[in-house]
């Protein structure tokens, strides 16, 4: 099953897309990689979803990526003695850690580290940013605040703190108990929420050891501001558009998508853009103009993948918003602008021989009439970086590793295809040929380029570069055993 199109599409499962046939229509629309949100459901539920995906990946012979994303700490609100109250703009509202119930001048706020870290003249949101607070004074128990937006405040509703960096790890207890937990089931990456610093990802990655790969949600101002260093301890990126747009103006947030993306691109890191890309499409079997516009801007940009969330999850029409994605991605690589701006925003890295290589593969394709880039990978590393350069040919990735090639499933136009283990480039161009023909990206009067790094097997070492003819008899002429 081959996709024509270079962005991939991330389904997140929920209540409306757990099972067999409805997953396996996910993937058939245009799924990629399916994310499994462990802020809902219990293990047993998120096992039975990840056994259907490896059925499904089984039964359809395409490998599939799985991405779990963690809860991260959940800063919240106490009660309320009457349940909820309504704070007028200009009142006096105060937080503490008293455990009384709350009433309309104070409630409880059980999170210590919060009063440690605030400041006055800071601010604090509550219920996704529709109430906000001035805090006039604060101490290490309590801080008094002004209402500067009111509304209704209620039990447990989220409180966000934009303005500091606060002294709470990205991993509660729960987030250690489920990331052993997805290890263990196997899936390809792992979603970390609440990174504010590069520390947080080196301790997620200490923990995974090597049996996922570590994303990076970007949903907070102390990791926008620390972007690079978060960059380069992750092994890809997320722009969670939902939170940033709550702890940041909203009207900054297309700015710094563009930012995070071009980062991204440029360190060869796949970078997912997420959050109410069809959000009408819970409810409604079509998506608003804006919606597909905004869809299309995040494929403009070069982004690796375009994420569902409660649309693929929740909603009404899974399979419809997943075939919208697919269908919008269509139109717009086919676009001839959408050639021009990815060749303008292209970030030029030629810092090793591996750059030198695949920045070659990508000018000799432009050149010539080559049908696809193939490239042998152990890691993945060989295939992001001819990934990175946004060739206008496909990408086959070829690897021995089904691990490797389920993470590639989340990286911009690569084609993953298992090959046996090779230990001579001859036997590679051959593994090569063979894929591109069955998968139909060439016939045997086609012409493909071949990358891969000798010795074999080794991290690192993409070093060799052949323009090979798509008829196995030429290259055994040419290259006798």
């Amino acid at each position: 099953m081959r996709r024509h199109r270079n962005v991939k599409i991330v389904a997140t499962l929920g209540p409306a897309s757990s099972t067999y046939e409805m997953i396996r229509a996910l993937f058939e629309a245009g799924a990629d990689v399916f994310r499994l949100n462990m802020s809902h459901g219990v293990h047993e539920d998120i096992r039975k979803r990840h056994e259907i995906i490896r059925q499904v990946e089984k039964d359809l012979g395409r490998p599939i990526g799985i991405l779990a994303d963690l809860q991260g700490p959940k800063l919240r609100v106490g009660v309320f003695a009457n349940g909820s109250e309504e704070l007028v703009e200009g009142a006096a509202f105060r937080m503490d850690l008293s455990s009384v119930p709350g009433d309309v001048h104070r409630v409880n706020l059980p999170h210590p580290e919060i009063f440690a870290a605030l400041e006055a003249g800071t601010s604090l949101l509550v219920n996704d940013g529709k109430i906000r607070l001035h805090v006039n004074a604060c101490g290490k128990d309590f801080a008094d605040c002004t209402v500067t937006v009111g509304g209704t405040i209620s039990n447990r509703k989220g409180v966000n703190v934009p303005d500091v960096v606060l002294p709470v790890a990205a991993l509660s207890e729960k987030d250690r108990g489920d990331l052993e937990f997805a290890c263990e089931l196997g899936v390809d990456w792992l979603a970390l929420s609440f990174v504010q610093r590069p520390e947080d990802v080196i301790e997620a990655r200490g923990l995974a050891k090597g049996r996922a790969a570590i994303l990076s949600k970007i949903e907070k101002p102390a990791a926008v501001k620390a972007y690079d260093a978060i960059l380069q301890v992750s092994d890809g990126i997320m722009v969670a558009r939902g939170d940033l747009g709550v702890e940041l103006p909203v009207t900054s947030v297309p700015p710094i998508q563009k930012r995070l993306v071009r980062g991204a691109r440029a360190a060869a890191k796949p970078v997912i853009v997420a959050t109410q890309m069809l959000e009408s499409m819970i409810e409604s079997p079509v998506p608003t103009r804006a919606e597909v516009s905004d869809v299309a801007t995040a494929i403009y940009e070069g982004a690796d993948a375009i994420m569902l969330s409660a649309e693929s999850a929740a909603g009404k029409y899974p399979v419809e918003a997943v075939r919208t994605m697919n269908d919008v991605a269509l139109s717009v690589e086919k676009d001839p602008t959408y050639r021009s701006v990815i060749e303008a925003s292209r970030v030029v890295r030629r810092e090793s021989i591996a750059d030198g290589i695949v920045a070659a593969a990508r000018e000799i394709a432009e050149a010539t009439n080559i049908k696809a880039i193939c490239c042998f990978s152990q890691s993945g590393t060989t295939a992001s970086l001819v990934a990175r350069e946004r060739p206008h040919v496909p990408i086959i990735a070829l690897t021995p590793l089904l691990s490797t090639a389920r993470r590639m499933a989340l990286t911009w136009g690569a084609h993953c295809v298992i090959t046996p283990p090779q230990d001579r480039f001859k036997g590679a161009v051959l593994a090569a040929i063979k894929a591109a023909r069955d998968d139909g990206f060439a016939t045997e009067e086609d012409q493909i380029v071949v990358t891969a790094g000798v010795p074999f097997n080794v991290k690192g070492t993409t070093n060799i570069l052949r323009v090979a003819p798509c008829d196995e008899r030429l290259i055994s002429r040419v290259d006798p055993e």
